[in-house]
């Protein structure tokens, strides 16, 4: 009876658990969405035990708008590359 130890099943898919150079390169292309995200949130969780104050609000009015030209910036990115829209 063979016997399968934990090593062997996980070393059977060494070659599939790294990301590809592409999928390394379009997280490259994500990560001014991914920052932006991120202080969007960094901004929202500021305000979870309190009432925002107007500078609260401006933070978040400020992040939302970043986010959504990072956003942006990546799609019209992403249109340019393939030749139509994404």
């Amino acid at each position: 009876m063979d016997h399968v130890t934990v090593q062997d099943a996980v070393t059977a898919f060494e070659d599939f658990m790294e990301p590809t150079a592409a999928e390394l390169d379009a997280i490259e292309r994500e990560m001014p969405v991914i920052l932006a995200d991120v202080e969007l949130l960094d901004a929202q969780i500021i305000t979870i035990d309190r009432t925002p104050s107007e500078l609260d609000a401006r933070r978040i009015r400020r992040a939302r708008r970043r986010l959504l030209a990072a956003h942006r910036d990546h799609v019209n990115g992403l249109s340019g590359q393939t030749g139509g829209a994404a």
